[in-house]
């Protein structure tokens, strides 16, 4: 007999803004935001008490602040979030080694094989919400259910602090009645394009005929159909090696001062610089994003080798590559810049002298070989 998959997903609730409250009891029960304050800054956070305003995160904050004048603003503290974060993780290790973080607040939790007989994965579920609580001050909203989808599905539903189970005999009766956009990949467009062909809910989509849904999602019309009837067979990965580490600002104003950019371009690639030394991480590219007023968005990009991490090389070449994009556009007003490095690989132990020439080497490639790429694409994931 195959032993059922036991798979939690765990979500802090509104989890920057709540440390926030947590840190500063005047804030206790205040419509609360995390977020910058320029002209298109955006809300990274917002409290339960602001989003029954309507305001939630990834709106701009000038549409936060019109919806309700009286939230609090708070500038977003990366390192104390990362800190409480690494304590909730701590807890999510103690239960099973199998832990897949999505990001700082949000992990995936396989208990499969951490079951003794007769073991409840809910009572596990149960014990990591109080041990949080009782660490942190914080709530977590937990989804249990015998894969990913579903676990994540649960988490949603009756947040915050709750705690969900998805059983099996139960998917059909849960998941039909659900509308298409709580489906993740159906974004508001999609969603829109499904409606227009009537179908409303994950049950319609499930059993939709073929003929509507190939024009829709092509080869993925199958996998779509799956997810709508909760079938996911994802494993819980561990360890995700990263594929980039980037930077971007995005400016209050569009700025056509090449000197300026110039120097805002090398603080990001300082910073990302800095983030590939602290993970013990080199790079053999570094690509810079450009975004004009217009919103197209451009993309350059030059490898090199041997990989690096040391600052001073990574803020030439991304210098470098912005001095060439401008050659060709140099009126352009821009409203974003970013640096990412790729490549990944663990940094090797060299001595000084090795480093010394292993840099040179390094510099002279990227002055002599890579290439440039300069597509209008989608944004990549600081």
């Amino acid at each position: 007999m195959i032993r059922q998959r036991a798979i939690l997903h765990v979500d802090m609730d509104a989890f920057f803004a709540s440390v926030e409250q947590q840190d500063d009891p005047r804030l206790a029960g205040q419509p609360v935001v995390v977020g910058g304050t320029g002209a298109r800054a955006v809300v990274a956070a917002a409290s339960y008490e602001a989003r029954r305003f309507g305001v939630h995160s990834a709106m701009p904050m000038r549409e936060a602040l019109r919806r309700c004048p009286q939230v609090l603003v708070i500038q977003p503290r990366m390192r104390r979030y990362r800190e409480i974060s690494a304590q909730v993780f701590e807890i999510f290790r103690s239960f099973t080694e199998l832990v897949e973080g999505l990001s700082l607040d949000e992990a995936y939790l396989d208990l499969s094989d951490r079951l003794h007989p007769g073991g409840s994965a809910e009572a596990i579920a149960r014990e990591i919400r109080a041990r949080i609580h009782a660490l942190t001050g914080l709530t977590a909203s937990v989804g249990v259910a015998h894969n990913k989808l579903l676990a994540k599905l649960a988490s949603g539903m009756h947040k915050p602090d709750g705690l969900t189970v998805i059983r099996p005999a139960e998917v059909e009766a849960i998941l039909d009645p659900l509308p298409v956009g709580r489906l993740h990949g159906i974004g508001a467009r999609t969603g829109a394009r499904l409606e227009q062909q009537g179908i409303f809910t994950l049950g319609q989509l499930r059993q939709a005929p073929e003929s509507v849904l190939w024009p829709l999602f092509r080869r993925e019309t199958r996998r779509i159909r799956e997810r709508a009837a909760g079938i996911d067979d994802r494993p819980v990965v561990t360890d995700v090696p990263e594929k980039q580490i980037s930077s971007e600002e995005t400016f209050d104003r569009d700025l056509r001062d090449q000197r300026l950019l110039g120097e805002r371009l090398a603080g990001l690639a300082e910073r990302t610089a800095r983030r590939l030394q602290e993970r013990q991480l080199e790079a053999s590219t570094v690509t810079i994003k450009v975004r004009r007023r217009d919103f197209v968005t451009y993309t350059r990009q030059r490898s090199f080798s041997p990989p690096t991490q040391e600052t001073s090389l990574i803020v030439e070449v991304a210098t470098g590559l912005l001095r060439r994009w401008f050659e060709e556009q140099p009126r352009a007003a821009v409203r974003l810049l970013g640096v990412g490095v790729g490549d990944l690989a663990p940094a090797r132990q060299l001595d000084l002298f090795t480093a010394g020439r292993a840099s040179e080497r390094a510099f002279a490639a990227a002055s002599t070989a890579g290439h440039d790429e300069h597509p209008p694409g989608p944004d990549w994931t600081p």
